[in-house]
């Protein structure tokens, strides 16, 4: 039997790069998964096709997680269509490659709204509407753990997820749920490209033990350690996905 069979898993930010990947094997391991979207109707389709096409179950939902309201309508759509929710996976984010000098209050407004306020939003709905036992994993980034320029704005966003997520840890515990954060190091995604030049990614690649940035799928397997039962006593924990950057 595959190891999700019979869940049902919403991930967010799943049309494209590591969510996508996610999706992809979440759903090769026999979960029911809802695809989540904002604007790339086309990625999220042929992510949608691929999962069927392999024989698995799928849904994709147009919802901006940075709207309270848009988050209450995914979990509730999900719940329409597939019954439950067992896992959640909160992997949307962007990233705006500047120097703290240089960002500007529209910029900022926006990165706290998707990479922080989401993550918010998803976990008050999943308080409840995830299934006992459940399992959640929030994406969020090793330069938490750095000192890189450019990486101000966003680098504060996801610590604040990490916390929120470790604390919503300790008050989910009493249901049975989990809730983890993996921490990617550079994975080679369009995100990541986004304002770098190729000395960028070259010098990047150099800071990691094993020489290279890492792929989606390298986040994507741990992810689906984490929502499976072997990982059922494994909460409130920050896995580094990152080839030993740090």
């Amino acid at each position: 039997m595959q190891p999700l069979q019979g869940k049902v898993a919403i991930v967010t930010g799943s049309a494209r790069g590591i969510g996508a990947e996610i999706a992809l094997t979440l759903a090769k391991a026999g979960a029911k998964v809802v695809i989540n979207y904002v604007e790339s109707k086309a990625a999220a389709d042929k992510i949608s096709a691929a999962i069927i096409e392999s024989g698995g179950e799928c849904l994709a939902v147009q919802a901006d997680v940075s709207d309270p309201v848009a988050v209450q309508r995914l979990f509730t759509v999900a719940i329409e269509h597939f019954q439950q929710i067992d896992i959640l996976v909160n992997n949307a984010g962007i990233l705006v490659f500047k120097e703290i000098a240089e960002i500007s209050d529209d910029e900022f407004d926006r990165i706290v709204d998707i990479n922080f306020k989401s993550i918010f939003y998803a976990l008050r709905e999943a308080a409840a509407k995830l299934a006992d036992h459940g399992r959640i994993v929030t994406i969020s980034s090793t330069v938490t753990r750095l000192m890189l320029p450019k990486y101000g704005a966003y680098a504060a966003t996801k610590a604040a997820v990490e916390q929120l997520t470790r604390i919503f840890a300790r008050e989910a515990g009493k249901r049975g749920i989990t809730a983890n954060i993996v921490s990617p190091g550079p994975v080679d995604t369009e995100l990541f490209r986004s304002g770098k030049t190729a000395a960028d990614i070259e010098r990047m690649a150099a800071m990691a033990a094993l020489g290279r940035i890492g792929a989606a799928d390298d986040i994507a397997q741990v992810v689906l350690f984490l929502v499976s039962d072997e990982a059922r006593w494994i909460t409130g924990q920050n896995i580094g996905v990152n080839g030993g950057i740090i």
